[in-house]
Parts: structure tokens; sequence; C-alpha cells
């Protein structure tokens, strides 16, 4: 058994140690709890997610503290992720009885016709590093409202929160092995997926993982999959007199979370004869970002990367960028040698024969210049991923036209691309999903369908076919 490690990006303490787990034993304990857990009442396991958010909520500020440790990301958005851990309990009862309620369907007399929904049984959790709490808690709280039992296994950089996480479900009163942690890296991972004890994997992580998960569950239909991946989003600006909430919303679209967001904008549309003033007031904002520890004072916009290997990845991928005809309009730096702290780069791609269609989940926005609004959003759908799109500036007819158009699964005009509604479905097309939205529509990938006709005593006649007696 190997030992996992865990280091704060901002200062390269060791935060957290502990061991890998066990897939077997971690699928076993959650499939011998599935039976007792899936039997209870709704109103049962309501009331106990309902005492894991209150739970986190008393100790919010000590889940905040470690997020921001373990991320790097500055203490105002870690408090933000925790209150989405808490109100996400609310929003999953009210979307599993909207998305998956009991009915009464019309039928012939005598007979009752039933719409009801049943869990798959052990699902699994692979949760990302970005949000460690907030997205793997998206899935675990439905799937546990619905009747299933969880194995969640964190991301290898992050398994402090995980671990806090799970100590919260822990001690607020859930039978054993309902909720299960699972320790480890990528191979612990990969022992988790192929498990044949687990009914289904629930994924928020890279496209090129989620790929790999789909060609393993390829033949395996009787297994659910909802995959949650990244994306190539575009932000077009268009026909605007406010330049500056223009530059504002691409530079929080862009750089927030220091870009970790699969839902950050990677490219800059912007209209031809806008070029100049929306450029220079992007980086104008951009130059003045405080990037920083997540405690220190004043308050940073964004932190560090997950670590060094991230921030040399991200590096290498905006030299290349420039080597291949990109023209920088704010370089790419390395404030702190041996720390993942990057600067915002932005660099013109207008001219590069070819642009690659990849997720740069860090800190680099590309810009495209472009004549026509048609261009704009051909430019937008010019990628394999499709999970958010947005148009600042423009008329009520162009968005309309951008959003009939736009090949993706969010679709915002004058807002960011980033922070979409808990109370709305989050997901999209392409490399970014499989039609499985998370958010609200958590609900419809943790419990199937199920149609009954039902009768008190059994009446029936053939009525025609029949030889005479």
């Amino acid at each position: 058994m190997t030992e996992l490690i865990s280091t704060e990006p901002a200062t390269g303490a060791i935060l957290w140690k502990g061991p890998t787990g066990n897939a077997d034993e971690a699928v076993s304990k959650a499939r011998d709890a599935w039976p007792k857990w899936a039997a209870l009442p709704v109103t049962q396991r309501i009331e106990a997610v309902r005492r894991y958010a209150n739970r986190v909520r008393g100790k919010a500020d000590e889940l905040a503290e470690l997020i921001s440790r373990e991320t790097g990301k500055p203490m105002w958005e870690s408090r933000t992720e925790v209150e989405s851990v808490v109100n996400k309990v609310d929003i999953s009862v009210t979307a599993y009885a909207e998305r998956t309620p009991q009915r009464q369907l019309p039928s012939q007399p005598n007979m009752r016709t039933a719409l009801r929904h049943k869990p798959h049984g052990v699902l699994a959790v692979l949760g990302p590093y970005n949000f460690p709490a907030h997205l793997p808690n998206g899935h675990i709280v439905p799937a546990l409202i619905a009747g299933n039992t969880v194995v969640f296994k964190p991301s290898e950089k992050t398994p402090a929160v995980g671990q806090f996480l799970f100590d919260c479900f822990e001690k607020s009163g859930f039978p054993s092995g309902v909720v299960n942690i699972l320790q480890g890296g990528p191979e612990t991972g990969k022992q988790l997926s192929a498990n044949e004890g687990i009914d289904g994997l629930l994924f928020t992580g890279s496209a090129q993982t989620g790929v790999a998960l789909n060609r393993q569950f390829a033949t395996r239909p009787d297994k659910i999959l909802a995959l949650e991946m990244g994306g190539n989003n575009p932000i077009i600006v268009w026909d605007t007199d406010d330049i500056h909430s223009a530059a504002v919303l691409v530079v929080q679209s862009a750089f927030l979370s220091a870009g970790q967001r699969c839902s950050a904008a990677s490219r800059m549309i912007v209209k031809d004869e806008l070029y100049d003033r929306v450029v220079k007031e992007v980086k104008r904002i951009a130059d003045r970002l405080i990037i920083d520890e997540p405690f220190s004072k004043p308050a940073p916009f964004m932190g560090p990367v997950i670590d060094n290997q991230v921030a040399d990845g991200l590096t290498e991928s905006f030299l290349a960028l420039m080597s291949h005809g990109g023209r920088p309009i704010k370089h790419m730096a390395r404030p702190i040698n041996d720390r993942p702290f990057l600067t915002p780069g932005i660099i013109d791609v207008t001219n590069m024969e070819e642009r690659p269609d990849i997720e740069l989940f860090g800190p680099i926005l590309q810009i495209i210049r472009v004549e026509s609004f048609d261009d704009a959003i051909a430019e937008a759908n010019n990628t394999r991923y499709g999970l958010s799109a947005s148009l600042i500036g423009g008329s009520p007819t162009q968005y309309d036209q951008f959003w009939s158009n736009s090949r993706a699964g969010i679709v915002n005009w004058n807002k960011m691309t980033v922070g979409a509604s808990s109370s709305a479905p989050f997901g999209g097309i392409g490399l970014s999903g499989n039609h499985r939205p998370s958010a609200y529509y958590a609900a419809d990938y943790c419990a199937y369908p199920v149609a009954s006709m039902e009768a008190e005593q059994p009446r029936a006649s053939i009525g025609v076919g029949l030889k005479d007696e």
C-alpha cells in the first residue's frame, strides 16, 4: 500500500498524508450497504443529507481554509465553494422531486398505471481538483437521495478536501458503507472504474480521461456513465459602447480560479473594428490583477495553479502558440520560480494557420479578430468541445442567432462563461460531455424510470384466435 501526499501549491508545505485505498474493499462495502439504504423512505435519505449539510455549514470556515490551502485559490472563492456545497442539498431535494417523481398516469378502468424511479445501485464518483468539494458533492448528494450508495475517489491532487467531505458524511449518521472514500492516484481510479461491483460511474475531469472511460464502458450498456468534461470556450465581443464592462466580463471568464474552470473562456472572438479598444482594456485590467497566496492581504484575484507540473505545461503551451504564429499581447510569466504562480497570458492567434483545439486549463486567453457576425459564430463553433459560450454586446436579434447556432450546453448573453446556476443543468456536447448534464439535472442519471401497469385482481380473457372447445 503506497502513501499519498498532498502539498500546498502556494507554499510547497506538506498538507496531508494517507494510504491509498483498496477499490475492491470499498465497492464491497457499498454493495453490502445498498439494499437497506435503497429500501429506506426517501424522506429518511433526505434527512440524512440535510444533517450532512448542517455539519458542513458548522465547519464552513475550516473547510474553506482547507480548500484554499490545498488548491491555492483565494479564501473568498473557497468560501463561495463551501456555500455551494451546503446549498446543493436543498437544490437536489427539489430536483429529485421534479425530475424523478412518482406519478399516476391515465389508464384503463380497474387498472393503475404508475411511474416511479429506482436507484442504480453502487455509483463510483471521480472528483476533480479545481472544485474538490463542490463538484464531487454535486454527484454524491443526488446519488444518495435517489437511493444509491457511493464510492468516492477524490483527485490525487486534493485528497485532504475529499477526506474532509467523507468525514462530514460519516459523522452525520449515515449507515456504514453508504458513503465510502477511496484515496489514490490514476491506477486506483482505473481499478475502481473497472470494478464489476459498480453500477455506474459519475465523472468530472479532463476530456482525455473522459474519452478513455467512454471506451471502457462502450461494451457495458448496463452501467450508467455520466461525463462532465472540459471546454475550449468562446466569448464573442461585438457591438457595445461599454468597453470596460465587456473587458471585465472577458477577464473574469478567462482568469477566475487561475483559468482552472471547465467553463473558462479560452478564446475571445472580437469584431475587427472594436479590436484595439477591447484588447487594450482587457490587458489593462489583466495587468492590475493581484496574484498571490490564498490568505494574503489585500485579497488576490487569483492564486497559483495546482502544481508546478501544470504550470510548466501551461508555460510551454504559451510558448508553442508564439512559435506557431501567435502574437503575444501579455506574456505569461512565473513570478516565483519554484512555485506554480502564473501571470495571465494573452495572445493573438488570428494569423495562426492551425489553432490547437485543446483545453488549456489555466490563465491563457487566445484572441481572434473577425469581420462579420457569421464569422464570429463560425469561429466560436470551431471546436470539438461544446460546454460554454457567451456573447458580449450585440442586439437581441444577434443573440437569438448566436443562441440558435451555438454548439454549447451553456449559452449566455452579456454574462461570463463561468458561474452557472446550480438550479439549471450544467453540461455540454462534443468532447465536453455525453449528454448527461449535471447540477439540477443530476437526478436524471442517479435513478432510472420504471413504468408499471397494476391491478388488484387478475382479470383476463382472449377474444380472438382460439379454437372452439
